[in-house]
């Protein structure tokens, strides 16, 4: 029978091989927690249980805060603003239909894409649906927005483009896809005139918004190996837009490039597989690579600043920043934090047991982490005193 989707979060890509192969050791074996002075402490401020939390497969559902709300939905469709000071619910509603993606905006409204291949238009100030429209397949990234379109892509290698305002399909496009993929699709980078997609053949698009038209593409990662799993090559994360036009952008088994997003001329690169969105701050990058290493990187020049395998083999999420620190969350639940200046650790807390799979929200000198099992803490960022 031929396997035509890795439906397994990456992590538990080594159990499935073992499953069909024997005893297969993890090729980055999870290192043990070690004691560290912390310079850092996270404090709950408060926390709610979201339903049914992520499911069995692990739904990547990331919430969304803004404007003083942290909107976050469960895998049946039960749909949450809370306020992110008190942790108290100003609306909930039942969708009624199973959740398949994480939360997208605008100033109106929230989308979210379904597990029958729906994407849901939901009012912001009480939750009702407002529209929903079919697309080719099941949708786990968030749908993205500018000023007239909402954008999804699906697990098919579909990119569709749908009308702000009702939904009604704009254009459709379609890539070819390999025999295996990894469970999940790169997100959409959307801007008012242009759309960057990856796609799970290694290849990263610039759609025109107008029509649909690829405007230029390159291939970012090149299969290679004898296997199917060797030739994973998946654009999972999104990419990086920065103000002055530089694009950053991971692959699995592929590169780690800066481009020039108009004409995808590249800037530089280094061969670094992640399956994981980059975060710019300022001229750092900070990524995190397929052995779950944290790296800081010169966006200009793509050199190395610090390279920290304290975490190696604990599955991290991707980077966040938060008041100097990058944080990440782990397959065990925990959140970590590393001094973003010199890698050190500088604070650790314990979430859940169910583990972290999404990745960390921030504002200000607060962190929200949405544990797999529906899990929503807020924590507040101290200072440790020596």
């Amino acid at each position: 029978m031929k396997l035509t989707r890795l439906l397994l979060p990456l992590g538990l890509t080594a159990t499935l091989l073992a499953g069909c192969a024997g005893s297969v050791e993890p090729q980055y074996p999870p290192k043990e927690l070690k004691d560290f002075p912390a310079t850092v402490e996270l404090d709950e401020r408060w926390s709610q249980d979201i339903g049914e939390g992520l499911g069995r497969a692990q739904y990547p559902l990331t919430p969304l805060v803004d404007g003083g709300t942290i909107y976050a939905v469960d895998q049946t469709g039960d749909l949450r603003a809370i306020d992110t000071d008190s942790g108290d619910t100003q609306w909930e509603v039942e969708l009624g239909t199973p959740i398949s993606s994480g939360i997208g905006a605008d100033p109106g409204r929230l989308y979210l894409g379904t597990r029958n291949g729906e994407v849901l238009a939901v009012d912001r100030t009480d939750g009702s649906i407002a529209w929903r429209s079919r697309v080719s397949s099941e949708v786990l990234a968030p749908p993205q927005v500018n000023s007239q379109l909402v954008i999804a892509q699906s697990v098919d290698g579909a990119v569709t483009a749908l009308d702000r305002a009702d939904g009604q399909e704009k254009w459709i496009y379609s890539s070819a896809m390999p025999a295996l993929t990894l469970r999940g699709t790169g997100t959409p980078r959307t801007i008012e005139p242009v759309t960057f997609a990856g796609f799970a053949n290694g290849r990263l698009v610039t759609l025109d918004n107008r029509s649909g038209q690829s405007l230029w593409d390159m291939r970012v990662a090149v299969p290679q190996g004898r296997t199917e799993v060797d030739q994973l090559v998946d654009l999972d994360g999104q990419p990086v837009l920065t103000r002055d036009g530089r694009l950053f952008v991971t692959s699995y088994n592929g590169r780690l490039v800066a481009l020039e997003a108009t004409s995808g001329k590249v800037l530089w690169e280094r061969k670094e597989s992640s399956y994981l969105t980059p975060l710019v701050v300022g001229n750092y990058l900070f990524t995190v690579n397929a052995a779950s290493h944290v790296l800081a990187i010169e966006a200009d020049s793509g050199r190395v600043m610090w390279d920290a395998d304290t975490l190696e083999g604990r599955w991290l999420t991707s980077p966040a920043f938060v008041d100097g620190n990058i944080a990440v969350g782990d397959y065990e639940g925990y959140v970590h934090l590393l001094d973003a200046t010199t890698g050190e650790m500088s604070g650790r807390v314990h979430v859940s047991g169910s583990g972290l799979t999404l990745p960390l929200l921030t504002g200000d000198k607060r962190l929200y982490v949405y544990a797999n099992d529906g899990r929503l803490v807020a924590y507040d960022l101290k200072t440790v005193k020596p």
